[in-house]
């Protein structure tokens, strides 16, 4: 067991509704600049069909994604040589983070000291951190969109990704997941005086936000696509980060937003004229993503997963507690991630 170490303790609320709004206003306002300004160059995604290595075999032979990762172990290797040899103040772990998502990786307002990053996916980096350079501080966070999250780690820009990034097929060609750290959902949100009930008929002519490059509008169009999502709802409308698709949603420029569960209910606790509508119509898991052949590196943090599942002090219990059960609920059960397997042999 690692030794103990201490999370934040204790929530501190966002302060109102109103200044929430007035963040989200913000947030809109810089992501519009951003987008007049031009947006970074993405890569184009590879053609359909190509061959997915490292144990995962073609599109048509991925199943259980979730598993396709390396066996945990606590050897170092020249990733985490090369993470341990940054000189002086650069010898600090890279990660790329949302610094939007409430509770999970956000700037509290009302904190103070700064406005320090907090919440879920922040304790864990720190966590890895601490594991790998013995000092849970030695962490460079760098935020990052939705939909730049895989050309972040393939550009080199992050060592790793930990910000609430849905493992599956799609994305084991590029990038490779740790074990599973949390289990969540896709579900609507929607003002509560909307007639939308959640993923079906009523969102026949609505428009919907996604993130773009999200798990979420990959779900829409394929259901569009199969005739399980009505054909007259409008999937047009993608922003850069889920924060986004509430501020549209304030705005009454969409009808509903579709997202993982646990992000959709922290969205809720900021804004009580919206809600959940109806149960999670998938079933999906959040994992560290990070460079394919970064071997040593994914190995390391599945141990380090393994820790942090089964510390009973200062672990995933105690995380998810601090951050998630004001919005998710008191019984984890339904969000802790499954038994880990390493189905992944190279």
């Amino acid at each position: 067991m690692r030794n103990a170490r201490r999370l934040r303790a204790g929530l501190r609320g966002w302060g109102g509704v109103g200044a929430m709004a007035t963040v989200c206003v913000l947030a809109l306002i810089f992501a519009l600049v951003l987008t007049r300004a031009g947006s970074p160059a993405v890569k184009a995604p590879k053609a359909a069909g190509h061959t997915v290595t490292d144990a995962v075999g073609a599109d048509a032979e991925c199943t259980d994604p979730e598993k396709q990762t390396l066996s945990p172990s606590d050897a170092d290797g020249d990733t985490i040589d090369a993470i341990k040899n940054r000189p002086g103040e650069k010898r600090k772990l890279i990660v790329g983070i949302d610094q939007n998502s409430y509770r999970w990786g956000y700037r509290d307002p009302n904190g103070g000291g700064g406005a320090q990053l907090e919440g879920f996916d922040i304790d864990l980096a720190h966590r890895i951190a601490e594991d790998i350079l013995g000092d849970r501080d030695a962490v460079q966070f760098k935020a990052i969109p939705t939909d730049q999250r895989i050309p972040a780690i393939k550009d080199g820009r992050v060592d790793m990704v930990v910000r609430t990034m849905t493992i599956n097929c799609e994305r084991l060609r590029d990038v490779a997941f740790s074990a599973p750290y949390f289990r969540t959902g896709q579900q609507v949100l929607a003002p509560k005086a909307s007639s939308v009930t959640g993923y079906d008929k009523t969102l026949a002519d609505r428009k919907i936000c996604t993130a773009a490059g999200s798990t979420a509008y990959a779900k829409l169009e394929e259901d569009k696509a199969a005739g399980r999502l009505p054909k007259s709802a409008d999937i047009r409308t993608t922003v850069p980060n889920q924060l986004d698709c509430l501020v549209r949603l304030q705005l009454g420029e969409v009808d509903a937003v579709v997202t993982d569960g646990a992000l959709a209910a922290s969205q809720a606790a900021q804004d009580p004229t919206v809600e959940l509508k109806g149960d999670a119509f998938t079933t999906e898991y959040y994992g560290v993503a990070m460079e394919k052949n970064a071997k040593d590196l994914l190995r390391r943090v599945n141990q380090i997963l393994v820790d942090f599942r089964e510390d009973t002090e200062d672990g995933w219990q105690k995380a998810y507690e601090t951050w998630l059960s004001a919005t998710l609920g008191s019984d984890p059960a339904k969000s802790r991630p499954p038994a880990p397997q390493y189905l992944r042999t190279d």
